[in-house]
């Protein structure tokens, strides 16, 4: 079973390669902790290689743009226009990176590099007839070594793989360094849990809770990665936790379970298998997802008792009591709180409306499928559906006027 699982993908890729792929993409990335930079390869090679690249420069952490082939440069863009069936071009990337509140969401030191390997390879979008076989190579200090949330195929070199695009770039947290990993099977997905060694990181703690939740949070979300990368880190990285494709970032001293009986890591895994985000008046229904399931699955699983569910339930209720409305840009605190007390009734609603054929899983479920972008269009005409008539708990009244 190990040989089979060592070779699968090798022999995906091999059988890909004469069948659908067009031409050969390879990112080289080069990590310098001298210099805090990466430096970034990116290589075409075939008969069939994209005639147009637009590249995203707008986070302004990408420099020294270089290629033979032409290169035009416009404000926070770039224009690359490859030639022949090989084509290079090259560019340094800013690692380090603080938020407003003081905390790092990318970080490099002598030892070692935590990021998003999406924002190390600029948003691209490219002109072209075939998909690409995609693979990123790390080139890193004697001693290193990688965790990406994707088959390696060699040391070091990953076959990246994004069924949607055609030109696939890396997605999700990464980690590199002087790094220590536990990694076990659960419910069919690859898990490893990586951080700088050194740090009070409870790896194996993380596998167990893991182990204990993630198969029930998989019978809801049945799309949910094959591979999962979970990267952690102690200060001065941002203290909280940050999902991303395939990965998440949680903070050292990020509780399993925290005070209020809520869990972070639960909710960030929920963000990992729904792979949705709102417009700009839904955030609400991803956040609060997030935070219902954070506590509905720990009841699920014997986590916490029904009275303490219950109780925690209550006191987000509560706190939800603060948000005026529900209809924001962007949810946090007492708008999250307030959404999952909403989402709590709504599973209650449709249960009752249904006979128990169905709940608030049909509808996560079927927001999962299909991922991107949600509305509370949508996510109104999913919950009617699975109720059989239209659900009181969405009507607008309820999302915008201030609780009493």
């Amino acid at each position: 079973m190990m040989l089979l699982r060592f070779f699968a993908p090798l022999l995906l890729a091999t059988t890909l390669s004469t069948s659908t792929w067009a031409y050969e993409l390879l990112y080289t990335v080069e990590v310098d902790p001298d210099s805090k930079l990466a430096h970034v390869e990116i290589t075409l090679s075939g008969e069939d290689i994209p005639s147009k690249l637009k590249l995203n420069l707008s986070s302004g952490r990408y420099r020294d743009l270089e290629s033979k082939s032409p290169l035009e440069e416009k404000g926070a863009s770039a224009i690359w226009r490859p030639e022949g069936e090989r084509a290079e071009l090259s560019y340094s990337f800013v690692i380090n990176n603080q938020r407003k509140n003081g905390g790092y969401d990318s970080r490099i030191t002598d030892d070692w590099a935590i990021l998003r390997s999406d924002k190390l390879i600029a948003p691209i979008s490219a002109t072209s007839r075939g998909r690409s076989d995609a693979r990123l190579k790390l080139v890193m200090p004697k001693g290193w070594s990688s965790a990406l949330p994707y088959p390696e195929i060699e040391d070091n070199l990953y076959q990246l793989s994004d069924p949607k695009r055609r030109f696939v770039r890396p997605k999700g947290w990464m980690i590199v360094g002087k790094i220590g990993s536990r990694q076990d099977y659960i419910a069919g997905t690859d898990t490893r849990v990586s951080a700088p060694k050194g740090q009070d990181t409870r790896r194996q703690d993380v596998l167990a809770f893991l182990n204990w939740n993630l198969p029930e949070l998989k019978k809801i979300f049945p799309l949910f990665p094959d591979h999962l990368l979970i990267v952690s880190g102690d200060d001065p990285m941002w203290r909280g936790g940050l999902s991303g494709t395939r990965s998440l970032f949680m903070h050292a001293d990020r509780p399993l379970i925290s005070g209020n009986r809520t869990s972070s890591m639960i909710h960030e895994l929920v963000h990992v298998g729904t792979g949705i985000h709102g417009d700009e008046q839904s955030d609400w229904i991803v956040e609060g997802l997030a935070e219902f399931y954070s506590l509905e699955i720990l009841r699920r699983t014997g986590g916490i008792s029904e009275d303490r569910y219950q109780e925690a339930m209550d006191k987000l209720v509560h706190w939800g009591e603060e948000a005026p409305t529900l209809l924001v840009r962007r949810s946090s605190g007492p708008i999250t709180a307030r959404a999952a007390g909403v989402i709590s009734e709504l599973d209650k609603e449709i249960r009752k409306a249904s006979n128990g054929k169905a709940g608030i899983d049909d509808v996560a479920r079927e927001l999962a499928s299909t991922r991107g972008e949600i509305t509370l269009e949508r996510f109104r005409k999913l919950s009617e559906q699975a109720a059989g008539r239209p659900v009181k708990t969405l009507a607008q009244e309820n999302l915008t006027e201030k609780a009493q």
